[in-house]
C-alpha cells in the first residue's frame, strides 16, 4: 500500500507549529526573566466579570457557564448574577485586606449596565481587561472578520468610556480566537492577550502582541466546579504550584529566571460565603512567601517588555 503523495505535500508538515503566529521556544533556550525586587513568581490574579444574556447563542458556540436548561433559565441566570451583585464585592474586600491589585476581565455589558462596578474597580487601583461584549460574544473563525472587528471595537469602547482609560489587555471568551484575532487586537490598540495557555512566562507573537499565559487548570472553575474539589484543595494546589515555580527559578539548564502564576477567579464560584475564609487565607499565605510579586497584567507586561 503506497502513501498518498498529498500527505508529503502538506504545507505545514515541518518543525514547529501549524501556524506562523509565533515561533517555537523551549524553556531551556530562553533568556531568564527577572521580576522587580528580585522576586521569583509574578502572582497574577484575573477575575472574570461576566454578563450572561438570559437567552444563549450557539453561534459560533455557547460560552462555558452559559444557561443550561430551557428558557428562561432563571436558576443559572441568577446564580451568575450573584457573582456581580455579591461575590465580586467580597473579592474586592479580600484584595483590599491583602493589599493586592488585580486584573478584571470585564464584558462591555458590565460597563453599560453596571457602570458603578467598573468605577469601583478603577478607584481601587485594579486593571480592566477587555472581555468581549457579553457572554454571547464568542469568537471562532466561522465568525466574519467584520463582525469580529466590531465586537473587539465595541468592547474596548464601552469599557474605555466608563473606566476613563482604554484597556491594554484582551481576554476572549473561552480563550477562543480566530485566525484573524491577533492582528485585529493590534489594530485596535490592544497590547497583550491572555488566551494562549502554553507557557509560564510572557512571550511575543510575530506581530508584536504579547501573550500572558492564563493557565486554565489552576482556575477556580476547573478545580472547584469541574473537578468538584473543595476550596481547601484549590488553595493547597495554588500554593503547591507557587512553591514549585519558586524552586524552578534557580534551576540551571531549565530556563531559570522568573515565573508566572495566574489565579483565574469567577465571582459566583469563589465568592460564596463558605469559600471566602479559605481564599483570604490563600492570599495571606501567598503574600507571606518571599518569592511572591503580586502584579496586574499591565505591570507584568511592562516588566517583560523592559527586558525584551
Amino acid at each position: 500500500m503506497s502513501l498518498d503523495p498529498a500527505y508529503l505535500e502538506y504545507p505545514r508538515r515541518r518543525a514547529g507549529y501549524d501556524h506562523d503566529l509565533y515561533a517555537y521556544s523551549a524553556m531551556p533556550t530562553r533568556k531568564p526573566i527577572t521580576w522587580p525586587g528580585g522576586k521569583g513568581v509574578a502572582t497574577w490574579i484575573v477575575v472574570s466579570l461576566e454578563w450572561f444574556p438570559i437567552t444563549p447563542s450557539d453561534t459560533p458556540f455557547r460560552a462555558p457557564g452559559h444557561m443550561q436548561t430551557a428558557y428562561p433559565d432563571y436558576r443559572h441566570y441568577t446564580a451568575r448574577e450573584y457573582g456581580t451583585r455579591i461575590g465580586f464585592y467580597r473579592l474586592l474586600d479580600a484584595f483590599a485586606k491583602a493589599g493586592v491589585q488585580v486584573s478584571v476581565a470585564a464584558n462591555a455589558a458590565i460597563a453599560q449596565r453596571y457602570p458603578s462596578v467598573i468605577r469601583d474597580i478603577v478607584d481601587a487601583g485594579h486593571e480592566i481587561i477587555a472581555h468581549s461584549t457579553d457572554m454571547n460574544g464568542t469568537i471562532a473563525s466561522t465568525l466574519p472578520v467584520e463582525a469580529e472587528c466590531a465586537l473587539i471595537r465595541d468592547s474596548i469602547a464601552a469599557l474605555s468610556d466608563v473606566a476613563g482609560v482604554a484597556p491594554r489587555g484582551w481576554h476572549s471568551i473561552a480563550r477562543s480566537q480566530s485566525f484573524a484575532t491577533t492582528d485585529l487586537l493590534v489594530e485596535a490598540g490592544i497590547e497583550y492577550c491572555v488566551d494562549w495557555a502554553n507557557d509560564e512566562v510572557p512571550w511575543t507573537f510575530a506581530n508584536g502582541l504579547v501573550n500572558l499565559p492564563l493557565n486554565h487548570e489552576l482556575s477556580d472553575r476547573q478545580i472547584i466546579n469541574v473537578q468538584q474539589q473543595s476550596v481547601d484543595s484549590y488553595a493547597e494546589q495554588i500554593l503547591d504550584a507557587h512553591d514549585w515555580l519558586a524552586g524552578e527559578t534557580a534551576v540551571a539548564g531549565r530556563g531559570g529566571g522568573g515565573r508566572l502564576l495566574p489565579l483565574h477567579l469567577t465571582p459566583y464560584i469563589i465568592g460564596l460565603p463558605y469559600r471566602m475564609d479559605a481564599f483570604e487565607r490563600l492570599l495571606a499565605d501567598l503574600k507571606a512567601r518571599p518569592a511572591t510579586w503580586f502584579a496586574r497584567g499591565a505591570d507584568i507586561l511592562d516588566s517583560y517588555r523592559s527586558q525584551s
